[in-house]
C-alpha cells in the first residue's frame, strides 16, 4: 500500500462547506493566492488523509484551505485563497 494518499475533487467537502458557510460552496470561484489561477471549489484538489481535509491548487498545487474539526468546532484555515466569489456563474 502506497504512503500517498489519492486526491478527490472539491466536491467531497460540499457538506463541510454547507455547515461552515451555511450555503453551497462547490460552484464560488476561489483565486489562488499562490499563482493566481481561478477556479471553482468544486475543482480542488482534495486530501482527507490527515486530521482534517487539505484543499490544493489544481494549477500551481499550493495549499488553498484546510478544514479540521475539533469537536463541535469547525476550524478553517482560507489564506492560500486571494478572493472567493459566491456569485461566480
Amino acid at each position: 500500500m502506497s504512503s500517498i494518499s489519492a486526491s478527490l475533487d472539491g466536491n467531497v467537502l460540499a457538506g463541510r462547506f454547507v455547515a461552515i458557510f451555511g450555503s453551497e460552496m462547490t460552484a464560488a470561484a476561489a483565486t489562488c493566492a499562490g499563482c493566481g489561477a481561478t477556479a471553482r471549489m468544486a475543482e480542488l484538489e482534495v486530501f482527507l488523509a490527515g486530521p482534517g481535509a487539505v484543499g490544493r491548487c489544481r494549477s500551481c498545487h499550493a495549499v488553498q484551505l484546510v478544514l479540521i474539526r475539533r469537536g463541535e468546532v469547525n476550524c478553517v484555515d482560507l489564506s492560500g485563497i486571494a478572493a472567493l466569489d459566491r456569485a461566480h456563474p
